[in-house]
């Protein structure tokens, strides 16, 4: 059926339909005449829509001017929707892996410059993203009972979410689910999904609002950024060391502990962006850190950015007695390089 549609039906098929979900009221040819790049007169437009309402794609409800879409005109319009968000998640997979590839080369060399450079230890943990916008939600089957909800927001951070059902849902349910979450959350910032918002949003979904309570916990997924998420490149562990006051055999084996579990160093990531509003530079000395078993340690962190809303840290770690003006000096350098070398991988 979809072969009878040529490319100004579709348009005025889909200007009707986002019109509707808009309004919530039946689409009259006035209304898309101004809604639309057809540049045609209403009279066109209504024999276009006489044309949609014959085969099927739109109705007309009661005794009403306008028209409705009909199950068979939201199939047509998600199923070019789902087509044309897979092959943008596919782009942007494609496009993430190579920054992520690229910019990993280039964090653990600055990692290795760092500990060379400062005789330290040393961290670099990747951008992290905040003030994120959702940018659309794609739900599919992936078996009988199972579908997988795809939440992408503005920075391109996809996050995938499995959602086990208790019995099948059948397409033109899982069509109105994605109406109803792309219509309410769409460019949304993911901070101001309000729990009175998220509860209207299931009293709509009805019997399914279990499903859409799973969705939304993926939306929120995108700004969360736990422990286990946060990948920190690590250089020189060995180099603090070499001073006594940190040789200590036990000492030591909860140094290296937490260089490579990274945990405490993720904690200390998220400390030092937090107190420092995504800015500057930071020092933490001996019980200022957030690290236990760093308590004999200095540690001095920075921020750089890669775009707007996208900040990692870069960090030193040596004894309290480290040379804090070389780090310093150390850091600023490294910092600015970073941020123009990352800027152009972008």
């Amino acid at each position: 059926m979809e072969q009878e549609l040529d490319e100004r039906k579709r348009k005025v098929l889909k200007a009707i339909i986002k019109t509707y979900m808009e309004t919530g009221e039946p689409v009259g040819s006035r209304t898309i005449s101004k809604y639309t790049d057809l540049n045609v007169s209403s009279a066109t437009i209504r024999n276009e829509m006489s044309d949609l309402t014959e085969m099927g794609y739109i109705i007309q409800p009661h005794t009403s001017a306008g028209r409705i879409p009909s199950d068979k005109g939201y199939r047509l319009y998600v199923d070019a929707l789902m087509k044309e968000k897979e092959d943008e998640i596919a782009e942007i997979r494609n496009l993430m892996i190579e920054k992520t590839d690229k910019m990993e080369k280039v964090l653990k060399r600055v990692a290795k410059v760092l500990a060379s450079n400062t005789n330290y230890a040393a961290m670099v943990a990747v951008p992290q993203y905040s003030g994120s916008r959702l940018k659309f939600i794609q739900l599919s089957r992936v078996s009988e009972l199972q579908l997988v909800a795809v939440v992408v927001n503005d920075h391109n951070v996809i996050r995938n979410q499995i959602i086990d059902l208790t019995e099948e849902m059948d397409d033109e349910t899982i069509l109105k689910l994605n109406l109803l979450l792309n219509t309410n959350l769409n460019g949304l910032p993911v901070q101001d999904i309000s729990l009175g918002m998220i509860a209207r949003l299931k009293e709509q979904a009805g019997m399914h609002s279990q499903v859409v309570g799973m969705v939304l916990d993926a939306v929120a997924a995108t700004i969360q950024v736990g422990e286990e998420d946060m990948e920190i490149y690590t250089s020189g562990a060995t180099n603090i060391f070499k001073y006594p006051e940190l040789a200590d055999k036990s000492r030591a084996s909860e140094l290296i502990s937490a260089f490579e579990e990274k945990q405490q160093l993720a904690d200390l990531v998220k400390e030092h962006l937090s107190d420092t509003e995504n800015t500057g530079l930071s020092v933490y000395i001996g019980d200022e850190l957030p690290i236990g078993t760093m308590k004999d340690c200095s540690v001095v962190t920075a921020t750089y950015e890669l775009g707007q809303g996208m900040h990692g840290t870069i960090g030193i770690i040596g004894p309290k007695r480290m040379d804090y003006e070389n780090v310093v000096d150390s850091l600023k350098a490294l910092k600015t390089q970073l941020d123009s070398i990352l800027a152009d991988k972008t």
